[in-house]
């Protein structure tokens, strides 16, 4: 066999289903040998970041290493936007480049890149094979380094001439690895566990501060036992919806920026802040030296160049949010009814709770629902009732990605899946198509924006190609809003290069690419039309014409940056009080405009 077939085998062995590619020059070797294979089955997309996008899609639904492959040169350069997104979102993917011959390396040759100089910095790690003997210990390390510890993508970089060199003698895929420089820790130290479990039991108005971690290590039952057994509120981050179900009693849904008042407020008034699986990203923290600064931290994460990176802690847990949340339970289950555990603070905490429920009684999501326009909340909850949180739903990035966050309903892991960390536009579709080849069985629904749906509508091809049955449902206001909601707080209403005046008729291009296609202008035709899509058996498009120039009215961290910018912008306070809720600020706290 040649390193093309090596390659195959052992992607077959490390039981990949599917590889979301783009085939070009160096690379034609291991297309040749596709067909010699069941598995792993090559799936054309239109564009190399969309492989990378629809790997990762499909790593947040299933929990397996996603694998993409593109070219050498402008394939492996169009495959960084994807890298970087799941470098920062902790997604498992292993992209295979090809590259030029290895004689040619550094002279400059047709379609070269610097492929692994290129990616360093937005992977995990990364391979450059230059004989075939190397090839086998190569992958299974990727797919290792890939899936273990903190989640990533890892990159492995193929030569032509590697992928033509002959290999000798059966193949022996290595068993296991042995990699010195690392060593990822899955438990947590115990003495801290028990610091962790006297801390929550001292302890009057603890939060839960849970996040993608959650997901990716299987804890979201575990994260739930938790809540219950110390009967606190969970906040959760965009990546982390999904890890205890949004009907949960003790589920305050996101927090942050575009968060809830009252969970917000909650990590405003905390005394104990537990943060699972979180990285304190400024989307939730603001003005690091302002937030939660009257709490104790509890922070559990398996990646120790998490702790204390952006904010001090005072009970540091590296390890395996799984594997220290069991600990953690057992400790905490034991001493619950005792004098030293969670029996004197007991009615300390039932206030508590009811306070945040105050909260969210008071200041609710709320919008004005009209009949003559389609507001973009009410195409999210007539969604959301329509799928009763069953779906999984791929998101682009901008306003309809936090009205989504804010208004569906998510009842297990890994059915709400977006662009978290990079927040790139154009993800939701191929994601979408990722989450499909996931679970065939599942409804999957892609939410996107016009912008975003613009920058991968050749995918609409590959829906059709492969008869995937996603529904794409596009909140049309013709602009890119979040950039024109940020352009009307801060400069004034002068919008600029924001307006889309040419938009394809969805019903023409869904004939063009051979799905069902549907426009929806009139509230009234709004919930049917959602209905239409998803009973169809096929691909569906509805294309659904939102209010122009609605805002998603952050609901900031107050002493944060952006909520300086805000509160010191006179536009932007007459817009926040002209709402149903007035913009409230905490000193050190969050501040809602909603």
């Amino acid at each position: 066999m040649n390193g093309s077939e090596v390659l195959l085998e052992c992607l077959r062995e490390e039981g990949v289903d599917v590889l979301f590619g783009y085939p070009g020059g160096v690379v034609l070797p291991i297309y040749d040998k596709f067909k010699d294979f069941a598995r792993p089955r090559h799936i054309l997309v239109r564009h190399e970041e969309n492989a990378c996008f629809a790997a990762d899609g499909y790593a947040k639904a299933s929990g397996k290493v996603g694998v993409c492959m593109a070219t050498s040169g402008p394939g492996a350069t169009n495959l960084v936007t994807g890298l970087v997104n799941a470098m920062m979102d902790s997604i498992p993917v292993v992209a295979i480049t090809g590259q030029v011959s290895t004689k040619l390396i550094g002279n400059d040759a047709f379609q070269e890149a610097d492929t692994v100089g290129i990616t360093r910095s937005c992977t995990k790690h990364n391979f450059l094979v230059k004989s075939v003997r190397e090839m086998p210990e190569a992958i299974k390390e990727a797919f290792h380094i890939a899936a273990t510890g903190r989640p990533g993508p890892v990159l492995v970089d193929l030569p032509k001439d590697v992928l033509q060199a002959m290999w000798d003698g059966p193949l022996n895929y290595p068993e296991a690895v042995d990699l010195p420089g690392y060593k990822p820790n899955y438990e947590g130290h115990a003495g801290q566990i028990r610091r962790a479990a006297e801390a929550i039991w001292e302890a009057k108005r603890p939060v839960i501060y849970a996040g993608g971690g959650v997901i990716s290590s299987g804890g979201g039952a575990l994260l739930e036992q938790l809540a219950e057994l110390i009967e606190a509120p969970v906040n959760l981050t965009l990546m982390g919806l999904g890890a205890i179900s949004s009907d949960h009693p003790l589920c305050q849904g996101m927090l942050g920026m575009h968060g809830s008042y009252w969970a917000n407020q909650s990590m405003v008034e905390t005394d104990l802040m537990i943060a699972v699986g979180v990285r304190f990203d400024d989307r939730v923290t603001g003005k690091l030296e302002a937030f939660a600064k009257h709490a104790k931290i509890i922070h559990i994460d398996i990646d120790p160049a998490e702790i204390g990176k952006n904010v001090k802690v005072d009970v540091p847990i590296v390890g395996d949010v799984s594997w220290v949340l069991e600990k953690l339970n057992v400790r905490l289950a034991d001493t619950r009814n005792t004098d030293d555990g969670g029996a004197k603070n007991r009615q300390a905490r039932a206030d508590w709770l009811a306070r945040t429920r105050g909260w969210r009684a008071e200041h609710p999501l709320s919008f004005e629902d009209r009949a003559d326009v389609i507001m973009p909340q009410a195409l999210l909850e007539a969604l959301s009732r329509l799928t009763a949180g069953d779906a999984i739903v791929a998101t682009d990035v901008g306003q309809h990605q936090m009205w989504a966050a804010q208004r569906l309903r998510f009842h297990r892991p890994r059915t709400f899946i977006t662009s978290g960390g990079l927040g790139a536009m154009g993800y939701g579709l191929p994601a979408a198509i990722g989450a499909q080849f996931a679970c065939p069985a599942d409804t999957v629904i892609a939410v996107v924006g016009d912008g975003g749906f613009q920058m991968s509508l050749p995918e609409l091809a590959t829906l059709v190609t492969y008869k995937l049955p996603v529904k794409c449902i596009i909140m049309n206001n013709g602009y890119l809003g979040m950039v024109r909601q940020w352009q009307d707080l801060f400069y004034k209403g002068n919008y600029s290069a924001v307006e889309f005046e040419v938009f394809p008729d969805c019903v023409k291009l869904g004939e063009a690419f051979g799905l069902y296609g549907a426009r929806v202008d009139s509230r009234a035709d709004l919930t049917d039309a959602l209905a239409a899509a998803l009973a169809h058996p096929g691909p569906a498009l509805v294309d659904v014409r939102v209010a122009r120039e609605e805002n998603v009215y952050p609901m900031i961290p107050a002493g944060g940056a952006l909520a300086d910018i805000i509160l010191n912008d006179a536009q932007a306070r007459q817009a926040a009080t002209a709402r149903p809720v007035a913009a409230t600020v905490n000193a050190g706290g969050a501040g809602e405009m909603s």
